[in-house]
Order: C-alpha cells, then structure tokens, then sequence
C-alpha cells in the first residue's frame, strides 16, 4: 500500500507539473495536444486518487469517532481530540498533547492539534488528519453534536457535523451533516477575493 501511495503521489505531482507549467520561452515547441484517449487515460488515473483519498478518510474518520464515542458516554467534560492517517494509508494514531495543554480551554487545544497536525503533515509523514470536539448545535440549545474537521493529501477537507444523545452510557447519532472547509493541514487554502469594490 505504502509503495502504491507512493507512486499514485508522485503520478499525481508529474501530471500536476506537466499541465501546471507554462512553456519556458517561445523558442519551445508548443505543447502538443491531448488525444481524447490520453484525456480519458488521466481523468481515469485522478478518479483513482480520489477515491483512494475518500476511502482513507472514511477508515479514519470511522475509528476515530469510535474511540471518541466512549467519551461521550461518560459524565467528563469532552475536550477534543486529533487522529492522524500515517504513511502506510492504514495505520491511524492518536496524538496527545494533554502535557503541553494541561489547562487549556477546548478553543485553544483545537488551535494546538492543527499546529501539531501541519508540521507533520508538512514533513510528508502523515496522509489524513481529523480533529474531533463536541458543541451545541446552535446557540441557546441544549441539543450537541459532535464535529469531525478531516483533510487528506489528495485534496480531500470538510467539516462533519453530527447530533448526538447520550444516555444511561449509550450513544446515539442523527443525520450528519457534511461541508468544505479551507485547508488548514495539508494545503494553504487560496485568499478569499477582495468583493468590496
């Protein structure tokens, strides 16, 4: 898996840098034309990375809500927690910080699990990352749900938030509710355009 990932990566930069660059000078020779069979060929090859990605994310998205689950049934406060996807495309790990955090409010540990999850992501170490809390749904309810921030390498962020009900220590989960979010871990996200005129 890892040598696949490995070389579905380097694929993905090639074609990247081969329709990314502009020619150097204009004593190049134009770039040819793509065949509509070379086109499909690499339509093809990128739906593979995104499925890949997607499938990775739903394993890590999948074992880290259930290891957060348990703390959703106790009477402790829930404070968030990070997982992240190594390497090998398998192997999910926890990260703990509660050293450095101690008596940080759950905001400011948030802050710090991106920090933490960047710099590994940036060292090529890691492949996805989730990040999850819990909160009220809206403002004034007592109704909570608990949020899932996810990325992955291939291109892959959003936010999933889903209701919860926990009771005599079972947990329950509504309809989730998925939406993009700017990168934050892998990629740096593209300024918002100025509207203001």
């Amino acid at each position: 898996m890892t040598s696949y990932l490995g070389k579905s990566l380097q694929t993905v930069l090639l074609l990247t840098v081969f329709f990314a660059v502009p020619a150097a000078s204009a004593e190049e020779a134009p770039p040819t034309e793509l065949t509509p069979e070379q086109e499909m060929a690499i339509k093809l090859e990128l739906s593979k990375y995104a499925v890949l990605g997607q499938q990775q994310i739903l394993h890590l998205t999948e074992q880290a809500t259930d290891e957060y689950t348990e703390t959703l049934a106790d009477s402790e406060p829930n404070m968030p927690s990070a997982w992240m996807l190594l390497e090998d495309g398998v192997t999910v790990k926890r990260i703990n910080i509660d050293d450095q955090a101690k008596e940080a409010p759950a905001q400011i540990r948030i802050l710090m699990y991106r920090a933490a999850l960047k710099s590994v992501a940036r060292h090529g170490k890691i492949h996805g990352s989730v990040i999850l809390y819990t909160g009220k749904i809206r403002e004034g309810s007592d109704d909570e749900a608990l949020v899932i921030e996810f990325e992955h390498r291939l291109g892959i962020s959003g936010n999933k938030v889903v209701p919860y009900q926990s009771e005599n220590g079972q947990v329950t989960y509504g309809e989730p509710v998925t939406t993009e979010k700017p990168f934050q871990i892998f990629h740096d996200s593209k300024p918002e355009a100025n509207t203001a005129n």
